[in-house]
């Protein structure tokens, strides 16, 4: 070897060591940083003319796993999902309040029963009737202020998917930009270290975002799809559009996301045709959509179904008793139905007039079993009136059945009769229209509408109501627009619905109540129904679809329930006696002190109640359920969002002991790195005292 091949490959040696103490260094100025690969030169061996000819010094590449990042970004998504559910969550449980609290939904909800028991020791004191009263009236407002707070909840959750969406596009823009770079600095043979290390890093927090999978192109690109497979990013960009915005109001439903081409800078082109429409995008938007699309709703419907429940055993107690004096008049609610609809009830019911005192001064008894296979509403007006001969008058106006009594000072009284009480969907005559209400809503009828299939549906022609069906996660699976004809029966609006889109994930059926039921299919357990838009009116009556049928308990009618106020005001207009149906006229049929409407609040509170699609349970019970699920699903959420946030840093400490830096292996490479240095410098010394050799020869 000739002294001009020794002197080169001692400064090729130089050269190398130079770059590779130039890496160190860089290295351990960014010990500790977040993301940031670790150097290392490459270096491959000279041949010139096939002899070797020193180290030729390459661009530093960085030390990654692509693997481990990979797991990262996974564990990433896991984290920001758990970490978003665990916090709406335990807003949710802190709304419901603590254990005990005696501002807590339980313990409104004891305190009724508590104060009804009350009422059966003291009789004659309006003290306990009034308690009684404002607890139930405290329980209400309890219930409405729950969904109120969970509405804002819901609106919360509407304001992070709009700024979470902004958040992904500007990810997306700017990893588009790193590849660029990458590409570009890969084609040219450079160092693609620094863009590298930042793409890697905006990755990492698009992934919390949702989830993605990332794959490496030969050019030095990566490509991102969703974890259902839509492209997020490829050689073009992609950005995501909502029309919301992230408006931050709580609503029916809710715009899908769409996937659309962008421009380089950002302006959106047109669609794709990919949707992010459920919890299955994952990361943060992911858990934000299923709690805005099923959790919190899930929640509002159940609350409806409790409120459901306890109006109904309320207002069945009420109903079975009356004042002492009786009302003038009794005055029903709307119940949706005309003076021509098929009266439908079996059993008896008494009506009566009396004196102030309860003195009997009129009474029939109609007996709805009796009455021919097609009755009408107007039949059951017109036996009334016959039957109590002028002492009151009965009429059905505008869905409204209302009973006068004629005469000064006499009230009106309806009993069910003892022996067989009338009954239509599992109520009696007095409660279905709502005669003796204890709790009122302008927006429900309260009981179940004892349709049948032969009933006239009475929609118009033009008028709709849209159904959207939701799985388990909160995906929309369809969405369908009922569009009834006019003359059409319930039965025809079962048939619509079970040939449209939804009867392809279940079956529609009217229940022994006849409310309009849906029944999904065996691999879909867990979905729900909801009704984001309704502009059916039944027969000019104001009531729809959704309240008529009850297909949904987000149509209980709690929004705008209350105890009636007269009752609130004055504890006497609570129905607490009993009328004595064997009571000849002019005998007493009322009387003050009786306990037995107390004692009967007591017991229905206690006892089984039909929830519908929920099964027939207790108020106790299914409160008690409600808000345990609550707390459960809280608890839960705590507890993936800590083994979340274990598996995440555990992904990212693997990670970074691969590609990360360590100080002492840094060091130590710098000795070796000296060390080779000086190694060179000594070749080339002695190269030089060589040439400094042959010179003094010559």
């Amino acid at each position: 070897m000739s002294l001009n091949h020794i002197l080169g490959s001692a400064v090729s040696g130089l050269a190398a060591a130079q770059a590779g103490l130039r890496s160190v260094s860089n290295n351990i100025a960014n010990v500790g940083v977040s993301g940031y690969a670790r150097e290392r030169v490459n270096l491959t061996t000279g041949v010139v003319s096939g002899q070797i000819a020193g180290v030729v010094v390459g661009e530093p590449s960085r030390v990654a796993d692509r693997f481990l990042e990979a797991n990262v970004y996974r564990r990433a998504g896991d984290y920001g999902r758990a970490d978003v559910t665990a916090g709406y969550l335990d807003r949710l449980q802190s709304l419901l309040g603590q254990p005990g609290a005696a501002s807590g939904l339980p313990a409104r909800l004891d305190s009724i029963t508590a104060s009804a028991v009350a009422m059966t020791g003291s009789q004659s004191s309006a003290q306990t009737v009034a308690v009684f009263t404002s607890d139930v009236q405290d329980a209400i407002d309890s219930m409405q202020q729950l969904q109120t707070d969970v509405s804002g909840l819901r609106g919360d959750v509407e304001s992070e998917v709009g700024y979470s969406v902004d958040k992904i596009n500007s990810l997306l823009k700017r990893i588009h930009d790193l590849n660029g770079t990458v590409a570009s600095a890969t084609g040219q043979g450079r160092n693609v270290g620094g863009a590298a290390d930042q793409r890697m890093s905006a990755i990492e927090e698009l992934s919390g975002l949702i989830a993605v999978n990332v794959r490496d192109q030969p050019d030095g690109r990566v490509t991102i799809e969703t974890a259902n497979g839509g492209v997020l990013l490829d050689k073009k960009l992609r950005q995501l559009s909502y029309p919301n915005g992230g408006a931050g109001t709580s609503q029916p439903t809710y715009p899908n996301i769409e996937i659309r081409f962008a421009e380089d800078s950002g302006a959106m082109g047109a669609a794709t045709g990919e949707k992010l429409d459920s919890a299955a995008v994952g990361g943060k938007l992911g858990g934000l959509l299923d709690l805005r699309d099923r959790a919190l709703p899930a929640f509002s419907e159940q609350m409806g179904v409790l409120f459901s429940g306890l109006s109904e055993a309320l207002n069945s107690v009420s109903n079975a008793g009356s004042t002492v004096p009786p009302p003038a008049t009794l005055d029903g609610r709307q119940t949706g139905l005309v003076g021509g609809d098929r009266l439908g009830f079996t059993g008896a019911a008494t009506f009566a007039v009396t004196k102030a005192d309860g003195t009997l001064v009129a009474k029939t008894s109609v007996d709805f079993s009796a009455m021919p296979a097609g009755a009408t509403i107007n039949d059951m007006v017109t036996a009334i009136n016959a039957g109590l001969g002028g002492a009151a008058t009965a009429s059905f106006t505008d869905g409204k059945l209302s009973i006068k009594a004629n005469g000064a000072g006499n009230g009106v009284v309806v009993a069910q009769n003892a022996a067989n009480p009338s009954d239509r969907a599992g109520v009696g005559v007095s409660q279905y229209f709502g005669l003796n209400d204890m709790v009122r809503s302008d927006s429900s009828s309260l009981v179940p509408p004892g349709f049948v299939a032969s009933d006239p549906h009475g929609f118009a022609t033009g008028e709709t109501a849209q159904i959207t069906l939701r799985d388990a996660t909160g995906r929309a699976l369809t969405s369908y627009t009922l569009t009834p004809t006019s003359g059409g029966d319930v039965g025809d609006l079962v048939s619509e619905l079970n040939a449209s889109p939804l009867g392809d994930f279940g079956d529609f059926s009217l229940d022994d109540r006849g409310r309009m039921r849906f029944e999904p299919t065996g691999s879909l357990s867990g979905a729900t129904l909801s009704v984001p838009s309704d502009s059916t009116d039944r027969f000019g009556t104001g009531r729809g679809f959704a309240a008529m049928l009850g297909l949904t308990g987000a149509s209980s009618g709690l929004e705008n329930a209350q105890v009636r106020p007269e009752v609130l005001a004055s504890p006497a207009k609570l129905p607490l006696a009993r009328f004595q149906e064997n009571a000849a006229v002019g005998a007493k049929a009322l009387g003050a002190g009786d306990t037995r409407g107390a004692t009967a609040f007591v017991d229905k509170l206690a006892s089984a109640i039909d929830m519908g699609k929920d099964g027939t349970t207790t108020i106790e019970r299914f409160s008690s359920l409600l808000l345990g699920r609550a707390g459960l699903e809280a608890s839960q959420a705590e507890g993936n969002l800590l083994d979340a946030s274990a598996r995440r840093d555990d992904a990212v400490n693997r990670r970074d002991s691969f590609s990360g830096v360590n100080i002492d292996e840094e060091l130590a490479q710098m000795v070796i790195l000296q060390n080779s240095y000086s190694a060179a410098a000594r070749v080339i010394s002695t190269a030089s005292e060589m040439y400094d050799t042959l010179l003094n020869m010559v």
